[in-house]
């Protein structure tokens, strides 16, 4: 068996494309079971750096899709999502996107779920952020923010750039990541706030968790934040305002963003994660003097008022709770409770 494994895996960089092409199929398949798994992990040294030319040479050809999804299944193991990285798999899946993206979307949607696996680890995070080269520092990061934000998730077809917002989580754990993301100049974070209004639920979790990753640099960035009030303010408490019609007095109190989505029935957000992360990217806010007075001015507070009356999650209510008694002048120390709350991006 390991003789013919070993045939095997030297068949994937064969100069006939259909022998290619046919390792590439059976080795998809022992990827999709623990055994097969087991075995090509032992054999990473020659598997890996064989797959991922398979990337490069495949063309137009399935046997790169192929590849592609051994390497998916296989860097759900972190460690040998560390050895892709090594090998140099986020340029790889980036140059692939980039040049043939448009012509095998199939591919590029099985690379942008690559790239999330490789981002679960620490160098796969300073790789996509080119962090060590200040000319292209944030390039990749900007290429796949665009992607993310011109495709389509309410089209028919299969949403090819959506595992990008589980990315986009991945590297807002780390302050690099944040500060990129956060860069007024490049304008990434208000473009990707804007995907929350999406139906497609991935997109909205994620978006979700960057904004809620970005608000730990609400100390030292809070002007770079609430530059985004506009659009910062309808993400983070849309999905906490609960599901009444506001009263004509409350929403002349808001701006016309909150107060129009305000005035009628609306579907409630029914993922309890998003509605935690709206929440704790506010306390994180309000904890400044400046995202208090920002807070108030759009009548942040009865929201969550009105909201807290229809929250039935323990865990969302103790975080409409939290912010309740910091606004009250209850939360002693409360710069020392910050991490206590959101522990650490997530």
């Amino acid at each position: 068996m390991a003789d013919e494994l070993d045939e095997l895996i030297g068949f994937l960089s064969d100069r006939n494309p259909q022998v290619r092409g046919a390792a590439a199929d059976i080795v998809r398949g022992l990827t999709g079971g623990e055994d097969g798994l087991r075995a090509l992990t032992a054999r990473a040294d020659s598997a890996l750096p064989a797959l991922l030319r398979l990337l490069a040479s495949a063309g137009g050809s399935g046997s790169g899709e192929a590849a592609a999804d051994s390497l998916v299944n296989l860097s759900q193991d972190a460690a040998l999502a560390a050895r892709l990285v090594a090998l140099g798999a986020v340029d790889a899946a980036m140059d692939v996107v980039a040049k043939r993206g448009g012509e095998q979307p199939a591919l590029a949607r099985r690379l942008v779920m690559l790239l999330v696996n490789l981002t679960h680890v620490e160098s796969g995070v300073a790789a996509l952020l080119q962090v060590g080269d200040e000319k292209v520092q944030g390039l990749y990061v900007a290429k796949l923010v665009r992607s993310f934000c011109r495709s389509s998730s309410d089209s028919e077809e299969e949403d090819i750039f959506e595992y990008v917002a589980s990315t986009l989580v991945n590297i807002s754990k780390v302050e690099a990541g944040r500060r990129i993301l956060l860069e007024p100049k490049r304008g990434l974070l208000k473009q990707i706030i804007r995907q929350f209004d999406s139906t497609n639920q991935l997109r909205k979790k994620g978006v979700a968790g960057t904004i809620r990753n970005c608000c730990f640099e609400a100390d030292t960035q809070l002007l770079s934040l609430l530059s985004l009030a506009e659009y910062l303010w309808p993400a983070l408490l849309l999905p906490v305002a609960g599901k009444k019609i506001y009263s004509e007095e409350d929403r002349s109190k808001m701006p016309l963003e909150l107060s129009s989505a305000l005035s009628h029935e609306r579907e409630v957000v029914e993922d309890s994660e998003i509605r935690q992360q709206a929440l704790e990217a506010i306390y994180m806010i309000v904890l400044q003097d400046g995202g208090r007075r920002s807070f108030w001015s759009v009548n942040g507070p009865r929201i969550l008022q009105v909201g807290y009356e229809d929250e039935k999650d323990p865990k969302v209510m103790e975080a409409y709770e939290l912010i309740g008694s910091l606004l009250v002048g209850k939360g002693e120390d409360v710069q020392d409770n910050k991490k206590e709350q959101g522990e650490k991006p997530q």
